[in-house]
């Protein structure tokens, strides 16, 4: 159903002479085997350097082994970048937060933060909220920088693979060692032995994923609650053409909550009401859409191959964008049509973009100015809309709290049954489906 939606989309694109992200993987052909398989290094200026059977090293000397494991690392270090640098922001915002320098962000679950802060070793005994809050922080921007020890959230895995990554040495220390490392192990004439390298990239993995992800869902829990089953609903379909439909599309929640807040204010919501419209609709692209839908049911527009189907819809008045996932076709398709565009992060600019820069301290300040922007565009829309009537329900905000408790309650919380289930087999197993959509292969197959 989505590969067709996006193919009757891009044919009316098509037809505007406008490109997709399909017609660009189509226009780029047969891809470079060299880059399609790994076996081209550029990692210093002897080269570029091709491995191929009549030159099967590079000008150093390096083997095709050693050339794939360095782009692998790479791009696991680029990776852990993008996760961890989310985390930090978000680390800093629950600091300010703690030491109340933002009005707007609060401690909304402290079932969640005294638990936390018992996991790491932070004391909570007749201590005022706050101040637990305080020393967690510091516990988590230590994450980053730790001159010595391994991550703190590692002893949540099993004692097997514990032992399993101390033997191997791949236990993360400190986010920022292991990207910095990566970085350097992979340059001209340092680490050449491929499995060395590779450990390397192991470690940096579980940095992100242990350490650097794990911290951001943890205290984006703690200051904007942590979801529970929600009903919602997920398609371009969920765009309404009698509303100002704001769209926020990247991986910061710390914007996307000010906006869910926003979109409810009598002034705001007078406001679109006196520009014909009958409400505000706000609605998510990719991870934000997603952080949006587990705590707000706020729907899904959708993923991340939509994002330049949503704007050809011709309804969306302005679409909010972040970090990450951000095509930058965008900014030339925005134009074509009377949706706003605007970039928030002072790291993610954009040619053809509105830029506000997103400040945490009247951050819901932000927000209205990127509501009241929607809301002026509004009436500048064209005639020429079409909103494909796909949208389908969903049930979303499964956390780790609330299976525990869907399976023993209050007062018995547990896997147990589940892995009792999974001993006996009567449950074949479980499966986690994760990444984003890709061109090379249909919507929703990935």
């Amino acid at each position: 159903m989505t590969d067709k939606i996006n193919e009757a989309i891009a044919n009316r694109l098509q037809q505007k002479g406008i490109s997709t992200v399909q017609d660009r993987h189509l226009q780029q052909g047969k891809r470079c085997a060299f880059g399609d398989q790994g076996i081209c290094c550029r990692h210093c200026y002897m080269g570029p350097c091709r491995i191929r059977a009549k030159s099967p090293l590079g000008v150093c000397g390096a083997t095709a082994d050693t050339i794939v494991a360095r782009n692998f690392l790479r791009s696991i270090a680029a990776g852990c970048s993008a996760h961890s640098e989310h985390a930090r922001k978000v680390v800093q915002t629950f600091q300010m937060a703690a030491r109340g320098e933002l009005k707007n962000y609060q401690i909304q679950d402290e079932a969640k933060l005294l638990g936390l802060a018992a996991e790491v070793g932070v004391a909570t005994k007749g201590r005022n909220i706050n101040d637990v809050a305080i020393d967690v922080g510091e516990v988590a921007i230590g994450e980053f920088g730790r001159p010595s020890g391994v991550s703190v959230f590692l002893k949540r895995a099993p004692a097997k693979r514990q032992e399993i990554w101390r033997r191997m040495g791949v236990e993360p220390r400190a986010i920022d060692r292991e990207i910095v490392e990566s970085l350097h192990r992979s340059c001209v004439g340092v680490d050449q032995d491929y499995r060395n390298i590779m450990v390397q990239g192991t470690r940096c993995a579980l940095a992100d994923g242990w350490s650097g992800s794990m911290w951001a869902t943890e205290l984006q829990d703690v200051m904007f609650g942590t979801p529970r089953p929600i009903r919602s609903e997920v398609g371009l379909g969920v765009l309404d053409a009698e509303a100002v439909n704001i769209v926020v599309h990247g991986h910061d929640p710390l914007l996307a909550e000010m906006l869910a807040m926003a979109t409810e204010e009598p002034d705001l919501v007078e406001m679109a009401h006196n520009a014909g419209a009958k409400s505000i609709n706000l609605a998510g692209i990719c991870c934000t859409a997603n952080e949006m839908l587990l705590r707000h049911g706020i729907p899904v527009a959708g993923s991340f191959l939509q994002q330049e189907m949503a704007i050809a819809t011709g309804v969306v008045d302005c679409m909010t964008i972040d970090v990450q996932c951000v095509m930058q076709s965008l900014g030339q398709l925005a134009r074509r049509f009377h949706t706003e565009l605007i970039t928030t992060s002072e790291q993610a600019r954009m040619e053809g973009a509105t830029h506000i820069s997103f400040d945490h301290h009247p951050a819901l300040e932000s927000a209205r100015k990127v509501i009241k922007i929607g809301i002026e565009a509004f009436g500048q829309r064209q005639e020429d809309i079409h909103i494909p009537s796909q949208r389908d329900p969903l049930v979303a905000g499964f956390t780790h709290e609330s299976l525990r408790y869907m399976l023993g309650g209050t007062f018995r919380s547990s896997y147990q049954p589940l892995n009792d289930n999974i001993i006996n087999g009567r449950i074949s197993g479980i499966a986690g489906v994760v990444g984003c959509d890709n061109p090379k292969v249909g919507g929703g197959a990935t």
